[in-house]
């Protein structure tokens, strides 16, 4: 810029000294219309250089007020979405910190103008929840869905906690609308662990039991949902699923749900004692006989016998044959005692049932550890109570209100 200045500075210089040195002033001559102007090349000089500084001037004044105009306005325009995103991040903090009053009303307050609608309505909705607040979750709940929840424009994340925090809700009203969100992302199911967890969870609380255990198959492939948690739902959907045969149809559609499961699905404990639930509430017998027999003959562990303790077996006579049996080859056996008690107990034999727990507890003082559970003390209480022998039965109880 300075070459230029001064480049011009000479050349200007030159035009007016040289009028002088050849005697001659030089004129400019502008004719416009009827009018003339008439200018020396010196004056025309000075005029052109007093126009170009003034040029520069105003365009460093315009672009100075320009940059002002347009930081100014950044400012004031913007200041409401900084605050909104400030407030965002605060709510964030309050609700690691688990202040959820306070980080409900922060992303309530910084939803619109943060314009963060779906995380902020969806944070303050889940903060709500955490405080029981289902009028507060269901208005937030209201304002997320009047920002077109779709899966395309807010992400899978943003499904799956909303249909969390209305199945939360425990309600017939918010599992509709759980209902329809899944079935809108329906697609998704089979793709993504957590919401096939939610349809199945959903599913069971519907009472569609048939659904559920279609939906397992593909659970028990998912290497991020454990085990008991596959456990927890077959033992659920298939009593389910058992139960409706034989309520709404006969024991002909009970035992034909059965044999149509594949050899490795009927070895699974869990579907295997839904079965055995279904059979014994409903006292068939000779096939719940049939499945428990050899599988008491096999001398099992003592888990698969405390999961025996919750069937309602009215008709044992067979079982406990076999549980003598065993205890004839071992009579200190704790795991054989808790079942042939149990088992007196369901088919109503109680003098046998309070011998068996009473030669349980013993054999802790005679050197063979505690053997015995809670539930094994109520049932020996029960049994005591059901011969009249109630200050036994008190007894019973405080021991087992000490444990």
């Amino acid at each position: 810029m300075i070459r230029i200045i001064v480049g011009l500075i000479i050349f200007l210089s030159a035009m007016a000294i040289s009028p002088f040195l050849i005697d001659e002033k030089g004129y400019i001559l502008i004719a416009m219309g009827n009018t003339t102007i008439e200018l020396t090349v010196l004056s025309a000089g000075i005029m052109l250089t007093l126009l170009f500084i003034a040029l520069i001037l105003s365009l460093k004044v315009l672009r100075g007020g320009l940059n002002f105009s347009f930081g100014t306005w950044n400012k004031i325009a913007f200041a409401g979405q900084r605050r909104g995103i400030a407030n965002f991040n605060k709510g964030l903090a309050a609700y690691m910190l688990e202040d959820y009053s306070q980080a409900e009303e922060l992303f309530s307050k910084s939803a619109i103008p943060s314009k963060r609608k779906q995380s902020a309505y969806l944070l303050a909705a889940s903060a709500s929840a955490k405080l029981d607040l289902d009028s507060n979750t269901n208005h937030y709940l209201a304002l997320l869905e009047k920002e077109t929840l779709k899966l395309k424009e807010v992400g899978l994340e943003s499904v799956i906690v909303n249909v969390k925090l209305l199945m939360n809700q425990d309600r017939a009203d918010s599992y509709a609308k759980a209902r329809a969100l899944i079935d809108e992302n329906h697609k998704q199911v089979g793709h993504d662990a957590r919401l096939l967890s939610l349809e199945i969870d959903l599913c069971l609380v519907e009472k569609r039991y048939s659904q559920a255990v279609q939906h397992l198959t593909a659970a028990r492939k998912e290497k991020t949902i454990s085990d008991n948690i596959v456990q927890a739902w077959e033992k659920q959907a298939y009593y389910g699923s058992f139960n409706e045969s034989i309520r709404q149809h006969d024991s002909q559609a009970l035992h034909a749900n059965w044999q149509k499961l594949s050899r490795k699905v009927k070895q699974r404990e869990a579907v295997l004692f839904a079965y055995c639930k279904v059979l014994a509430e409903h006292e068939i017998t000779e096939p719940l006989n049939k499945l428990l027999v050899p599988l008491f003959k096999k001398s099992p562990s003592s888990e698969f016998l405390k999961q025996i303790r919750i069937l309602p077996i009215k008709h044992a006579d067979e079982l406990i044959a076999i549980v003598q049996k065993q205890l004839h080859k071992n009579v200190h056996s704790g795991k054989w005692l808790s079942c042939l008690g149990h088992l007196a107990l369901m088919s109503e034999q109680y003098s046998m049932a309070e011998k068996a727990f009473g030669s349980l507890i013993k054999l802790e003082g005679e050197d063979y550890g505690k053997q015995y559970d809670l539930q094994d003390l109520h049932a020996l209480a029960e049994a005591h109570g059901q011969q009249g022998q109630y200050q036994a039965a008190n007894d019973i109880w405080l021991k087992a209100n000490r444990l």
